[in-house]
């Protein structure tokens, strides 16, 4: 699909988006519990419908009832054989220990860009915990013959937080005993606030010492009936907040300001740049500033906002600097390099320095073609600085974005944005 975004003023009200982040591990949980699990609010990105897939196919039974998720299951892994991830890295991470708690082989596969993603991880960590572990040389497809063991051992949390997030579910569901993980140089903390948050929602006990040592306490097995609301995105109304930022006058409703997950730092970036920010409950209103004011942030623990923080970058009056740039090159496209290529070509001068992104901003963003590099976060972020360029902005595999927020250019073009789609 190809989009073009022409300049536009935009002005009114959406409702963000669900977040895929809470959403798949409310999928993972509904598989644990020997239950009936009903998921209100439940997403529809594709990264959402392979965590939907992968559950079913683990032994959860699904239906949709007056538009909430509806899941049954008993508790118990029933591997099929072979599991689709599809491109989400998070269900790939997440529920590897989680099928690995069945004593039957699981096979996982994925597509696109997560055939690239190395996964090195498995092959180092599982045999630790009784996982006999096959890979393709550290990639896909990796085979997986448990059942896994809950043990105190130690893993390297910095490539990502997601393999944690795994064993951490894994191991509230089996432990039998009390076990401690060890985690050196964690990334992304406030997913890991995030899932622990959920696996107490869930009945679960996990708790953390300062981030390195994790202590899962055994529960007693109960069958129970769950209720739970899917947030909404932090991640994809960032682009929205920015939106608003340069090109007009609007709200954004539903998100929770008290949220654990890492990308509701943009409300901080926002501020100071200067931004006109306003929380009313659960809206938050923002209007756009002709004179933003650069800013320095260190995106390591959320790493999805660059893009967003780079197109805001662009249209501040300055230097801003964005330090994590070294957790961007296993996302669905090296990002670092993706955003100085699409940003160049639109006329923003952008430098790599160790592990910082420099952006020259307020210098005029102009008419462009780019690619999306088929990473949806990168679609995002040109189609939201094509709102206020000198001229049309066109960006091919647009279709990116279904990969978290399918709505996207519906909700730019509910807010007024002249966005005009059309096929390859």
């Amino acid at each position: 699909m190809i989009a073009v975004i022409f300049p536009s003023v935009i002005n009114g009200m959406v409702t963000a988006a669900a977040s895929k982040s809470a959403m798949q591990r409310a999928c993972a949980l509904a598989l644990l519990n020997n239950g009936t699990t009903i998921i209100q609010n439940p997403g529809s990105s594709n990264d959402d419908l392979a965590a939907i897939n992968i559950i079913q196919e683990l032994g959860a039974v699904i239906n949709y009832q007056d538009g909430f998720l509806v899941v049954k299951s008993a508790g118990e892994i029933c591997s099929r054989g072979s599991i689709d991830c599809g491109e989400s890295g998070l269900s790939l991470r997440m529920f590897a220990a989680i099928a690995a708690l069945s004593k039957d082989e699981v096979v996982l596969n994925g597509s696109g860009s997560l055939l690239k993603r190395p996964m090195h991880f498995f092959d180092e960590t599982f045999p630790l915990l009784n996982i006999k572990v096959k890979t393709n040389n550290g990639y896909l497809p990796v085979s997986l013959h448990g059942p896994l063991v809950p043990k105190g051992i130690s893993i390297d949390g910095s490539m990502s937080s997601q393999y944690l997030t795994g064993i951490l579910f894994a191991y509230a569901k089996a432990a039998n005993e009390p076990a401690v993980v060890t985690v050196n140089n964690l990334k992304s903390k406030p997913y890991i606030d995030l899932s622990i948050s959920m696996l107490k929602y869930f009945g679960y006990r996990v708790r953390h010492n300062n981030y390195t040592e994790f202590h899962i306490e055994p529960v007693k097995e109960t069958v129970k009936e769950i209720t739970y609301n899917t947030e909404a995105d932090w991640s994809g109304a960032a682009f929205l907040l920015v939106a608003g930022a340069i090109a007009g006058n609007i709200s954004v409703k539903g998100l929770d300001i008290f949220s654990t997950q890492a990308d509701r730092a943009i409300m901080d970036v926002l501020i100071e740049t200067g931004t006109d920010i306003r929380v009313d409950g659960n809206c938050i209103l923002v209007n756009n500033n002709n004179a933003l004011r650069p800013f320095e942030f260190d995106a390591t623990d959320c790493p999805d906002l660059f893009p967003p923080l780079a197109t805001l970058a662009a249209y501040c009056n300055g230097k801003s600097v964005i330090k994590g740039t070294l957790r961007l090159a296993g996302k669905e496209s090296n990002r670092a390099e993706t955003l100085k290529d699409v940003f160049t070509k639109m006329g923003i001068e952008i430098t790599l320095e160790d592990d910082m992104m420099v952006i020259y901003g307020g210098t005029g963003v102009r008419s462009a073609e780019l690619s999306s590099h088929r990473d949806h976060r990168i679609a995002m972020a040109c189609a939201v600085a094509g709102l206020k360029a000198a001229g049309a902005v066109k960006i091919e595999n647009a279709e990116a974005v279904n990969k978290s927020y399918p709505g996207f250019y519906n909700h730019l073009q509910m807010l007024g944005a002249a966005v005009s789609l059309s096929g390859h």
